[in-house]
């Protein structure tokens, strides 16, 4: 076991070359590695790439688009000038705590990839794993960032807090409450990085192109999956295409000679959910539903192989995750080791059980949720299962041939739940 934590405090180091060019016909992007010239902590200066890939026996290496200009039909690729995770350089490395290593890049890559569509207002988005545990906008980035971290407090335990805004002295001693690995952000305010020092580890990264990131809306780049034989899958990455009112579709279809339309129009609440919902949706690894409110998640659902799952595992989530910070709130501590109290007799078990009657009477803050579907629901039972919590509306690609039963559903419920359609699938693999 010993030599397995050494495992995950030691730079693996890489073969890959520092040059990488890859060609398209007669058309060739040129990438070069980036490596950081980083303080040990022996005092000495090493030059190193990725702290080592997925796991701490596969090397990797992380290369900037340095140059070529690709284009594929009508479609222009992102050029090269244009670095975000690809850029970090040593003086963006604000506190270096442990050396990156390719899942803290790709996190930060993703948060990203969500905030791009969330300029609008401060925003923080938390992620594991390559997928949000809690996003939020808010008036402020400190309510941001609370509201995300109250998401999912549990999984944001070890994650990377991306945020579209200056880090304040506010922000910062949120951050410094909570263990995370990654805290991005475009700039940090003086006094901020003293704050922050508390935390060792703690990687502080500035990508002072964050607050342009809407230019990166109409942007596509290459995206690529290898194969277990060797071969390559390519792509043109995806881009999101709800992002006003004006892009959202009515919920209508006809089966079998009969006309449906969903009775009920979502007002401007529920709207505005939709919106930050489905931008939020954009980074989720499919299949995957989200249940949103008042510009925050409520539940998150990812990866599952069936939709009527993934609701329904959101919904666990969520009853989870609020009796924990129930627990939080009121005792200090996490619900899990206050059940462990409970087991073990060093605590009242009527504390658990107040948690437990206000967690189910609040039904884990969804009602008044707008569900977030990144595909079609199949059949019905779906959408059932968030009518059932108490959401008020959904936001679905729609396309179903059975999209006539999500429409009843929605009209049969008590009160009535509202629905659009995007017209568009939001698959993440």
């Amino acid at each position: 076991m010993a030599d397995m934590k050494k495992m995950y405090s030691t730079i693996l180091g890489d073969h890959f070359p520092l040059d990488m060019k890859i060609s398209f016909g007669d058309q060739t992007l040129v990438y070069r590695k980036r490596t950081w010239k980083l303080s040990q902590e022996d005092g000495s200066v090493d030059e190193r790439g990725i702290r080592y890939g997925e796991n701490p026996d596969q090397e990797a290496a992380l290369y900037e688009l340095v140059n070529g200009n690709l284009v594929l039909g009508d479609c222009e690729f992102i050029a090269p000038g244009n670095g975000l995770v690809s850029a970090i350089s040593e003086a963006d490395m604000l506190q270096v705590g442990k050396h990156p290593g390719k899942i803290n890049l790709t996190d930060v890559d993703n948060g990203l990839n969500i905030i791009k569509y969330l300029a609008a207002k401060p925003a923080a988005v938390i992620l594991k794993h390559n997928n949000p545990c809690g996003a939020a906008w808010a008036d402020s980035l400190a309510e941001a960032c609370n509201r995300a971290n109250r998401c999912d407090r549990i999984a944001a335990f070890g994650g990377a807090l991306i945020m579209n805004r200056s880090c304040d002295k506010a922000t910062a001693v949120q951050v410094s409450d909570n263990y995370l690995e990654v805290v991005c952000a475009p700039d940090f305010e003086p006094g901020v990085l003293d704050i922050l020092a508390s935390r060792k580890n703690l990687r502080v990264i500035r990508i002072s192109r964050i607050d342009k990131l809407q230019e990166f809306e109409k942007f596509r780049f290459v995206d690529f999956k290898g194969l277990i034989d060797g071969g390559i899958i390519v792509q043109q990455s995806a881009v999101n295409s709800i992002r006003s009112v004006n892009d959202l579709k009515p919920a209508v279809t006809t089966y079998k000679g009969r006309d449906y339309k969903c009775e009920r129009e979502p007002d401007a609440r529920e709207i505005d959910d939709m919106i930050f919902g489905w931008a939020v949706e954009h980074g989720v690894t499919s299949n995957s539903v989200l249940y949103v409110k008042d510009g925050c998640t409520t539940g998150v659902g990812t990866g599952e192989q069936d939709r009527v799952g993934v609701a329904e595992i959101a919904v666990h989530k969520a009853y989870v995750k609020y009796a924990d910070i129930l627990c939080f709130d009121k005792f200090g501590i996490p619900y899990a080791d206050m059940a462990l109290e409970v087991a073990n007799g060093k605590r009242d078990r009527a504390d658990q059980d107040a948690i437990d009657a206000q967690t189910k009477e609040d039904r884990a803050g969804l009602p008044g949720s707008v569900m977030i579907s990144d595909a079609f629901f199949p059949f019905r039972d779906g959408a059932d299962v968030g009518i059932r919590e108490g959401i008020t509306a959904i936001l679905q690609a729609g396309g179903s041939m059975r999209d006539f039963e999500t429409i009843e559903a929605c009209n049969e419920a008590d009160p009535q739940v509202a629905m659009k359609f995007t017209g568009q699938r939001s698959f993440k693999h």
